[in-house]
């Protein structure tokens, strides 16, 4: 057994990360600085020199809460370097006319568009060279044992097995964890597994002949379509990523090369001509759709020994952009308290899911409110005056208006005060409307009484 007990000769617990994705090679990458031993496990390959890299691979949007958890292990400059900066949205209607939609037009904030095994690269890169983290790949989790910190793994290259324990077991290992299967077992873990009956399928727009852009470059490129939508990131190569969402039913309605060209020319003309016939044709019949699934759990602590984070502990849709950033500030809040809880790590791990749950149910559910948003509101003139009056009070008065988008994307505000500052905010609009209401129906009849007096 590896294991350190807890606080025996001032040492610090022993740490196993589960799971060497985004989220996990940061949390190994983070204690592994604190001065914690580090044991990073993986049930794939080595992605550094994978031939093939099987997983998502929408891009990633880069914001405040992850560049805020890369600074404080050293690498938020690396990443931005390679990032590309959007700085708004940029909406492509059926006739190919295009609108700008801002992010930020007061301080001009931008998300960054970064490519996710680029990512992961650079984390594993900056962990393999810490002495304190040993990283173990092609190691599938098979048994854990909660209550002693005990793992089983399978070599899933020669099938072998081999036991480990840690006095802290972190389950960063994503959507389907291993970690969180064996927590669902115990008494008083909730639970919720939802699977929306929308879609994804990743096509791709590559450079122009001269090896430049296609499009704007600093845009985040949307073609709402009401039911489903495209968006388009840019990726440092000058191609883009393209992913298609809508209902399954619409997916296998399409058929054959006919049904695809009658559909993109119908909904999506003006992206022919930049992705290409013949690569749209070759893209989309490549692979099949992929499922978006959402989890809710808590706690996201057992027997003060285990906890799970990132995916694991939230899965959301892609819709916000924030998934990635959401398991990475878990990192950055679950750091901030076991520094403060020092050698008590079950009442840290028990904080952690205290303060957590509810901001990581409030980024799920925003998550699929703004597939809403992004595929039928953003069309609507509703929405875009909303949009301006959100920009002009925020210009106006700054931190006392702030736009729910902002303080999402732009800020480090709790998920769950992000609600409800908009939730307040909704409020105050609707007392105003109601109020001026008031105001237009009173008016023709103060008028007549004056002039009926006045006579």
């Amino acid at each position: 057994m590896n294991g350190v007990t807890n606080g025996i000769g001032g040492e610090k617990p022993r740490i196993a990360v589960v799971g060497a994705g985004l989220v996990g090679s940061l949390a190994a990458l983070q204690f592994g600085l604190m001065g914690h031993k580090v044991d990073l496990y993986e049930y794939r390959e080595d992605i550094r020199t994978a031939e093939l890299v099987v997983g998502r691979s929408i891009n990633l949007a880069l914001s405040c809460r992850g560049r805020a958890a890369l600074r404080d292990v050293g690498l938020e400059e690396t990443l931005l370097k390679h990032g590309l900066p959007m700085r708004g949205r940029m909406l492509h209607d059926v006739n190919g006319n295009r609108k700008v939609v801002p992010y930020d037009h007061v301080n001009n904030q931008a998300i960054y568009s970064v490519g996710r095994k680029f990512l992961n690269e650079v984390l594993l890169n900056a962990a393999e060279k810490n002495p304190n983290i040993t990283m173990k790949f092609n190691q599938k989790l098979v048994d854990c044992n909660l209550k002693a910190g005990e793992m089983t793994f399978m070599n899933t290259v020669d099938k072998s097995t081999s036991t480990s324990s840690a006095d802290l077991v972190i389950g960063a290992d994503g959507a389907f964890s291993a970690v969180r299967k064996q927590m669902v077992k115990q008494y008083g873990f909730n639970y919720s597994q939802t699977y929306i009956d929308h879609g994804y399928l990743e096509l791709c727009i590559p450079p122009t002949e001269d090896g430049d852009f296609s499009m704007n470059e600093n845009f985040l490129h949307i073609w709402p379509r009401g039911k489903f939508m495209m968006i388009a990131l840019p990726n440092e190569d000058r191609s883009w990523t393209v992913t298609l969402f809508m209902p399954f039913k619409n997916f296998e309605s399409i058929s054959n090369e006919s049904d695809l060209l009658a559909f993109f020319n119908e909904y999506f003309q003006d992206a022919i001509d930049l992705i290409g016939e013949k690569r749209l044709i070759a893209d989309f019949f490549k692979i099949k759709p992929q499922h978006l699934v959402q989890i809710k759990c808590k706690p996201y602590d057992a027997f003060g020994k285990v906890l799970i984070i990132g995916d694991a502990a939230h899965a959301m849709v892609p819709f916000y952009g924030q998934g990635m950033n959401a398991g990475m500030e878990d990192v950055t809040v679950l750091k901030g308290i076991i520094s403060d809880y020092g050698k008590d790590i079950a009442g840290a791990l028990q904080e952690f899911s205290r303060v957590r749950w509810e901001d990581a149910h409030a980024i799920c559910d925003l998550a699929m409110y703004n597939y809403i948003e992004m595929r039928d509101l953003v069309n609507k003139r509703s929405f875009l005056l909303r949009k301006k009056l959100d920009d002009f009070l925020y210009s106006k008065i700054g931190n006392h208006w702030i736009p729910l988008y902002n303080t999402v994307s732009f800020s480090q505000i709790p998920y769950s005060k992000c609600i409800a500052n908009k939730a307040r905010q909704d409020k105050i609009l609707k007392n105003v409307a109601i109020f001026m209401g008031i105001i237009l129906l009173i008016l023709p009849l103060i008028y007549v009484f004056f002039a009926n007096f006045v006579c």
